[in-house]
């Protein structure tokens, strides 16, 4: 299995250096060429009774390419690394989704197919992320993640909502945590806070800074 893990790192990394080529010296000087699309966010975890931590996540698109690296996401001191192909169509519902395959490092080794979705339509808005670890190290440590929030704009630069994830990175007493969110937006920037399990035991807080540039 360890075998197969690598070969799947080499290969993404061949794949995204293919990807991220220069159009040929003969192609037309005046045809435009899309620049690349970065985000960056950082989620602080506030978990009872456990030390909280901070899990980034960085993107990168151009044109259909989708490149991502997480830390903490998977598990604590474990990173990931992701392609993905970006496909987006409708007008009055727009629909977008990336398939992606990733390998994960760390105290988790593992090779991840996933994906990253959304639909929005008018001020409601829904975004889902999954993906599925196939441990290299015991099959025990297989394991489906998922986040998956629907939310509504009060205002172009407020939402409100509900969330639900599943994760292995820390434990609760629930399999699948749910709570709400509150975010604002101005510019590239924007700030949300997720409260999980509120109501049902001590919840746990998420507070996620991002910027787009």
């Amino acid at each position: 299995m360890k075998q197969i893990f690598h070969l799947i790192v080499i290969g993404l990394l061949f794949s995204t250096a293919a990807w991220s080529q220069p159009p040929a010296a003969s192609a037309p000087h005046d045809q435009p060429v899309k620049a690349w699309d970065f985000s960056l966010s950082v989620s602080g975890y506030i978990i009872p009774e456990e030390d909280g931590y901070a899990s980034p996540v960085f993107t990168a698109d151009h044109n259909a390419l989708h490149l991502e690296g997480r830390y903490n996401y998977e598990g604590i001191h474990t990173g990931s690394t992701w392609i993905g192909y970006n496909f987006n169509f409708g007008k009055k519902v727009e629909f977008s989704i990336t398939p992606m395959v990733g390998a994960v490092f760390g105290d988790m080794t593992g090779v991840a197919p996933g994906y990253n979705a959304s639909i929005d339509y008018k001020k409601i808005a829904f975004w889902t992320s999954g993906e599925f670890v196939f441990d290299t190290n015991s099959k025990d440590g297989n394991f489906f993640y998922n986040w998956s929030e629907l939310s509504y704009h009060i205002k172009d630069w407020v939402r409100a909502g509900v969330v639900i994830q599943r994760t292995k990175a820390y434990q609760t007493e629930f399999d699948v945590q749910r709570g709400f969110l509150v975010g604002v937006s101005h510019k590239r920037a924007n700030f949300t806070t997720y409260v999980f399990n509120a109501g049902w035991t001590d919840p746990t807080v998420v507070m996620t800074l991002g910027f787009e540039f």
